[in-house]
């Protein structure tokens, strides 16, 4: 059979998950590698635009069409499938959104795969292959020890190239934050694959970045850390010398061997989800560990610093404690903790989420026109009521904040800050590039947010030119 892996994305909104294009989308890479050979498989990918999709689907002969979709792309995802009916083409959908709604999807495609599909994809196909295609299929979380995970390293779309690579060494996460959907899909416990399966892996892509799309590398608990570092000896051992960057918990700043063994295998940056400084929404957003911290932010932070790593520091804004000045409150929090990376986002309830159920039983939701809304759940637009201010002014604080984040002058400050911080080039060539995407997403969606009326607000106009500033930084 020939078989086309599609990425759809939502064109409503430049949001955060599309910054950056030119990073694959693993788990279509992942499910072609379980493909049986006999099988060939086309990938298309939409981060790398989308005005090619539908002539290659209509010219590509395929026999199937594997979909999968965040919730702001599900949208786009039905249209592709409607293409895919026309052309007589049968269609499967897998992937978050679809795990969090399987009964959604099967009105516009021909089945639907619930959870992680390393295991079943093989059966798929040969349902498929048989003309027995079923409406729906429950994956089972995969045993990473026995082998599943690995992506089909250099599988480029035929529509582009990625300019970087994808590994992922564990999945799980043991926390469950009420507005996130992992631990739902992929589960409580930390599964860790076998270190020979992911050096191999390692030493295969055919690029010079690699994204460790780990929800916390480092992991939970001094088991996790432990095999965290020999993953990393390993590395500078045996594997082939290439940066890369990935995420963890701040509580790792503690930990001076860990973090010096990253840098030396190459890594230059770490994501740390902090949220936001306020206890209050902590501890409503079940972040218990960053509670814990919160006295400890600033020598954490320096623990990275010292071992050459800069920091991607994720805030959202939205909680029931904020109001019209916390965003520029937190920005200049951040920037005076010396965050190299700031990067907002609006708290948004995705389905399959605690906050997305409580919320739509307390009728809070406001952008509840499925499936044509969801291409506004991009994490850039408020869809909900906000407790203590309105979504206009929620997000009419947030264009406030991308105004200023697109002056490039303020790129080149945190590169500088972060080379003085971290004493390392290439970590401060990194935050240079990450802060120039986040510039360039803040001006495309500005223009497509159009003109806002905004309230004048000198307070926050000030705290917003303070973090923006070269010398409130540490």
């Amino acid at each position: 059979m020939r078989i086309a892996l599609i990425n759809p994305v939502a064109r409503r909104s430049e949001g955060y998950h599309t910054a950056d294009g030119a990073v694959p989308q693993l788990g279509l890479q992942v499910l072609a590698r379980v493909t049986p050979p006999e099988h060939h498989i086309d990938l298309i990918d939409e981060a790398l635009g989308a005005s090619e999709t539908e002539k290659l689907i209509r010219g590509g002969n395929y026999d199937l069409v594997g979909l999968t979709a965040y919730t702001s792309s599900a949208t786009r995802a039905y249209e592709i499938a409607a293409i895919c009916r026309d052309c007589g083409i049968k269609t499967i959908m897998g992937g978050a959104h679809a795990t969090a709604v399987p009964d959604e999807p099967l009105q516009f495609v021909d089945s639907v795969a619930v959870g992680e599909c390393d295991v079943i994809w093989p059966q798929i196909v040969a349902d498929a292959e048989a003309g027995r295609l079923a409406p729906r299929y429950d994956g089972t979380l995969a045993d990473l020890a026995a082998g599943h995970g690995a992506g089909l390293q250099g599988l480029h779309p035929l529509n582009g190239r990625y300019e970087r690579s994808c590994i992922q060494t564990s999945r799980g996460c043991p926390v469950g934050c009420d507005f996130c959907s992992v631990t739902r899909f992929s589960g409580r416990q930390i599964r860790r694959r076998p270190i020979k399966d992911i050096l191999q892996e390692w030493n295969e892509a055919d690029t010079d970045y690699i994204f460790v799309v780990d929800d916390n590398f480092f992991g939970v608990g001094n088991d996790h850390v432990q095999w965290a570092k020999e993953l990393l000896r390993t590395i500078i051992r045996d594997g082939r010398k290439r940066y890369w960057f990935s995420q963890t918990s701040l509580n790792i700043g503690s930990d001076v061997e860990a973090l010096k063994l990253a840098y030396k295998a190459g890594c230059r940056s770490m994501l740390v989800g902090l949220e936001t400084f306020n206890d209050d929404t902590l501890q409503s957003f079940s972040k218990g560990l960053n509670r814990k911290l919160l006295t400890d932010y600033r020598k954490l932070v320096d623990g990275f610093h010292k071992a050459g790593l800069a920091i991607m520091g994720c805030f959202i804004a939205g909680g029931d404690q904020d109001t019209e000045d916390t965003v520029a409150e937190t920005a200049l929090k951040a920037v005076q903790l010396g965050i190299d990376i700031v990067q907002f986002t609006n708290l948004t309830p995705l389905p399959g989420t605690k906050l997305y159920e409580k919320w739509l039983s307390e009728g809070r939701i406001t952008a509840i026109n499925y499936p044509t809304d969801w291409e506004r759940y991009t994490f850039t637009e408020t869809v909900f009521d906000p407790a203590r201010i309105s979504a206009q002014q929620l997000d009419d604080t947030i264009y406030e904040l991308r105004s200023a984040a697109a002056q490039y002058p303020w790129v080149w400050k945190r590169t500088l800050k972060s080379f003085l911080r971290t004493r390392s080039f290439t970590s401060s060539v990194f935050v240079h590039w990450a802060n120039s995407g986040y510039a360039t997403l803040a001006k495309r969606q500005m223009a497509r947010d159009g003109q806002r009326q905004l309230a004048p607000n000198d307070r926050r106009q000030q705290m917003l030119k303070k973090a923006f500033s070269f010398f409130s930084g540490r």
